[in-house]
This record gives structure tokens, sequence and C-alpha cells, in this order.
């Protein structure tokens, strides 16, 4: 993990340097900014994960002498069933139209990404795992 995390942060300071050139050179905002934009998503991700190796145990694909099956094993929970992603994403959908059909489109898709984002934070607070 702390191979990626110096592969982003190498990315991140690249598009500062190109964004700053492309910036001077050709003058244009909208290039620009989606290169500063780009520079800050690499700067993110780069130093989460640099963040994140130094406090998990050393992963197999730091280690230079590790073999594919050093890696195999549990991976993290997954979980094995859930209906709120399909709500979310139909109601990102129908929200993403709104700019196409009319803004009158929101009023009935943030019932349905309100009730997709409620599903999905305290899909575990039901049933056998509720709290009391």
């Amino acid at each position: 993990m702390k191979f990626q995390g110096y592969m982003f942060a190498w990315l991140a300071a690249f598009m500062l340097v190109v964004a700053i050139v492309y910036g001077l050179w050709a003058r244009e905002p909208v290039g620009t900014t989606a290169l500063f934009l780009s520079f800050g998503l690499a700067l993110m991700i780069g130093f989460y994960l640099i963040f994140t190796a130094r406090r998990v145990d050393t992963g197999a694909q730091d280690n230079k002498e590790a073999d594919v099956a050093d890696d195999a094993g549990e991976l993290g929970f997954f979980s094995p069933h859930s209906w709120a992603p399909l709500a979310l994403g139909a109601g990102a959908a129908f929200a993403f139209l709104g700019p196409v059909f009319g803004w009158w489109v929101a009023y009935f898709t943030a019932p349905l990404l309100l009730v997709g984002l409620w599903l999905w934070v305290f899909e575990y607070y039901r049933g056998e795992n509720r709290t009391q």
C-alpha cells in the first residue's frame, strides 16, 4: 500500500507541474481547472494510502520477497446483499436527468435518494443486529 501511495504522490506532483505549465502557456481556464482538480484528487488518494500504510501491517505487495500466496486470505468484510446501492443508483440516474427534462424531476428523485441513503447507513441496525 505504501508503494501505491508514493505512486499517487508522484502523480500529484506531476499533475501540479503540468497544471502550472498549461495554465501559463494556454491561458485556458477550463483545462487548467481540470488539471488542478486532478492534482488535488491524486494528492488526496496518495495521502490516504501513505497515512493508512503507516497504521496497518505491511502487506504482501510491499514485500519484495513475497509470493502470490502470501496475500491470500480474508481481505475484509463485504455486505452479502444490499438493496441500498440499487436505490441510490436509480435515484442518482433520475437526478442527473433533472437538467435534461427540467428541475421538477428533483422533487421525485429526492425521496428515492433519501430512502437509499437511509437504507445504506442503517442496514446493519435492523433485525438481529439492532442495538438496544
